[in-house]
């Protein structure tokens, strides 16, 4: 079975970050929670996830990831 490759874009206009899972998977529906929107096929699939305000987002996850111990970086 071939491994498709993770397509990552990001629109600064709109500050959404994309992330295409299955580019030959068609989308039926979409979930949103929190800043994340995630697309699914009809075989709930996940197909497109979008990170909203992405730039807020990884800017705190920055800082997160700054204030963990470094055994904590090492089991994540």
């Amino acid at each position: 079975m071939k491994k498709e490759k993770t397509k990552i874009s990001y629109d600064p206009d709109a500050d959404v970050l994309s992330m295409e899972l299955s580019g030959s998977k068609r989308i039926d529906y979409a979930t949103e929670a929190g800043n994340f929107v995630v697309h699914f096929s009809k075989k709930n699939i996940p197909v497109l996830v979008e990170v909203l305000q992405a730039t807020q987002f990884l800017k705190r996850s920055q800082r997160e990831v700054m204030h963990m111990s470094p055994t904590a970086l090492a089991l994540a």
